[in-house]
């Protein structure tokens, strides 16, 4: 099954699958579908398409597989030092702070950057392994910024796109990483390159400047019509493609649903008003910045603990690195701390938990809540805040979002807040709550309007204006992107 035959070919790091372990003790790799899968699979299933990836677990890896789709998944193996140098250590230590403007101090190792460049070359030959020619590869994420250009030696056969998925810096941010001209040329390796924003698009193209490349257009949304030409005669394509998410995953709620709603709400002690924050627990967050906000908030007499309770579901993440295990130590004494200030005995005024939520079980948390509190210092789109408006279809709820949240953007009809100043999110925060009953009608027709948004522009958008884009970016070359609605061109 891994045969070169594969005309569209998606490398993302991890493969959407898990390791299952059942009652008797054996195990199985199990398909596990999520935004980026769903907004790609009926390319892939009308393509012959393939996903290349790691399936998660350091020294192991099945074989090649199917889905009950048809999408064949080719997995790369990666060691427990991969795992450390590669993963842990240029991606989330070096890549990620400094991609996030600096919230910690980036570390520059040569020996993880040399695993980065190791793993990365590792991928390019699985990819052209499985690509069949003139194949399509759509590369995901920081990950894999090499990739591009290394297929593009490999393979020249080949249309390549790339997106980033996390923001991409100012140039003076990023001149500070020591492998700055490696990274662009492997980046540049892209036929496109994607951003989520047009204000991370035009900090590649000012990049791209300073480095001497000629620079045509600007950024837009939706649309190619900035241009990196390189030596040789080769022309980038650069655009800003706002990703979301499977929009009619989270709405149309059964009566059994709303029966799990009701019964969450009690089981909360049915407070007037329930503030709910979902995040991995990250740093990058501002998990410990809303609580703050509460606690304040609680202690003025501002939120009435008798009338208010905050729910706040933390998935753990890269829980071996050492900021965000500060991370968890500090939100962890924050929750302890305001529950031991204003609750009663029973009645725990923020619940805190620690782990994964089932999808469908999310679907009812966000539902119930009346407020939803997004707060990150920096994120790529943060598809939280999405996920939440889709949700309300009804025009119920109102969410506080910071405005370095890439979907501020697009719902601007939010309560937006400085999640660096506590005074603002405070703000927003009780701004929100009084709303809800001083002006229900303005509340619910600002939720009405995200909501339009969210369900219009969902994730097939992304994906389909992302690959319509490709294919107008090689057309009279040597290969095609494939058709995003699943036609041959």
């Amino acid at each position: 099954m891994s045969e070169r035959g594969n005309d569209f070919v998606v490398v993302a790091n991890r493969l959407p699958v898990d390791l299952t372990t059942a009652a008797d003790g054996s195990q199985a790799w199990t398909p596990s579908p999520g935004g980026l899968v769903t907004a790609l699979s009926p390319v892939l299933e009308a393509h012959q398409g393939c996903w290349v990836g790691w399936p998660g677990v350091a020294d192991a890896a099945p074989e090649p597989f199917r889905t009950e789709a048809g999408v064949l998944l080719h997995p790369v193996r990666l060691s427990e030092s991969d795992f450390e140098a590669f993963y842990e250590g240029f991606s989330n230590a070096t890549l990620w702070p400094l991609y996030h403007d600096l919230i910690v101090t980036p570390t520059y190792d040569r020996d993880w950057w040399d695993a980065y460049r190791e793993v990365n070359l590792r991928f390019a030959d699985e990819v052209a392994h499985v690509a069949a020619e003139g194949a399509t590869v759509w590369v995901q994420d920081y990950q894999l910024q090499l990739l591009p250009g290394i297929l593009r030696q490999m393979r020249p056969d080949l249309t390549i796109g790339f997106f980033l998925h996390i923001p991409f810096p100012s140039p003076d941010l990023f001149r500070q990483l020591p492998w700055r001209e490696e990274t662009v040329r492997g980046i540049l390796g892209a036929d496109l390159i994607g951003f989520h924003l047009e204000a991370n698009a035009r900090n590649f193209l000012e990049l791209a400047h300073r480095q001497g490349l000629e620079v045509r257009g600007e950024a837009t949304t939706r649309d190619v019509t900035a241009h990196i030409s390189l030596p040789g005669g080769r022309t980038v394509g650069v655009g800003a493609f706002p990703i979301s998410i499977a929009a009619q995953d989270f709405g149309q709620f059964s009566d059994e649903d709303k029966r799990r709603v009701a019964q969450l709400r009690k089981d909360l002690g049915s407070p007037k008003r329930i503030i709910l924050g979902v995040d991995r627990l990250d740093y990058t967050k501002g998990i410990l910045q809303r609580l703050t906000a509460f606690e304040e908030l609680l202690e003025t007499g501002a939120l009435d603990p008798e009338e208010v309770t905050l729910v706040q579901l933390a998935t753990p993440s890269r829980e071996r690195l050492d900021h965000y295990k500060a991370t968890r130590s500090q939100v962890e004494e924050a929750v302890g701390r305001i529950n031991g200030r204003f609750s009663r005995m029973g009645h725990p005024v923020v619940h805190y938990q620690h782990r994964g939520v089932p999808k469908d079980v999310l679907r009812c948390y966000y539902r119930m809540a009346d407020i939803m509190l997004v707060t990150p210092f920096k994120d790529g789109m943060n598809l939280v805040a999405k996920e939440f408006v889709a949700c309300h279809d009804d025009g119920s709820g109102a969410l506080v979002l910071s405005e370095f949240a890439g979907a501020a953007t697009e719902l601007d009809e939010a309560y937006l807040c400085n999640p660096f100043d506590i005074e603002s999110v405070k703000r927003a925060l009780l701004n929100a709550v009084r709303a809800l009953s001083d002006a229900p009608f303005t509340t619910t027709q600002r939720m009405l309007t995200m909501h339009e948004q969210v369900m219009s522009h969902d994730v097939r958008l992304w994906s389909q204006s992302f690959l319509g884009c490709l294919r107008i970016t090689r057309t009279g070359t040597t290969s095609h992107a494939p058709d995003p609605h699943g036609k041959d061109s």
